[in-house]
């Protein structure tokens, strides 16, 4: 990564799918789209680009990098990660949080362990958290809304969650 620096300084914008015309613009898979927009810089296998087109929907959408011309030179881009620099990135609203930043963190109800997130799901009626529980039952989804998310602490890496309302307890 252009800049060096830990992955925590990195956000994850998406990954390079399928191109798009013949333009070198392309979709983007597993898109945050707070990041995909004009004029951002986006590192992608290793080089700093400015993001020039931006076009589809925020679930699915077709952007076009700097130095990226035509189909061919999207289409050797597939399957790269899209990079921004935390610095970079848009401030968020209170109760919004980078998927990066809940991945790994311990999910707890109260006194009880209930798993590690593993990723940050997003579901048409909202994003969930993908728990894998602690004993190896099948995974959890959590819905991120007030009552299925009681306090999210990064600062300790922890996540309280009221499994009542999940109907789990």
């Amino acid at each position: 990564m252009s800049g060096g620096g830990s992955a925590r300084n990195w956000l994850r914008a998406g990954v390079v799918a399928r191109p798009h015309g013949l333009d070198g613009s392309f979709y983007v898979s597993q898109p945050s789209p707070a990041l995909l927009t004009l004029g951002t810089i986006i590192v992608v296998a290793g080089c700093e680009r400015a993001l020039t087109r931006r076009a589809g929907t925020d679930a699915r959408p077709i952007v076009r990098l700097e130095g990226c011309e035509d189909r061919s030179g999207a289409h050797a881009l597939g399957g790269q990660e899209l990079l921004v620099a935390r610095e970079r990135a848009p401030a968020l609203e209170q109760d919004e949080w980078w998927a990066e930043d809940l991945e790994g963190c311990a999910v707890r109800d109260g006194e009880k362990i209930v798993g590690t997130v593993t990723r940050l799901l997003a579901l048409p009626s909202c994003e969930v958290l993908e728990v894998a529980r602690a004993g190896g039952e099948a995974d959890l989804l959590v819905p991120l809304v007030v009552d299925a998310v009681r306090a999210v602490d990064l600062e300790r890496r922890e996540i309280e969650i009221d499994l009542r309302f999940l109907g789990e307890a």
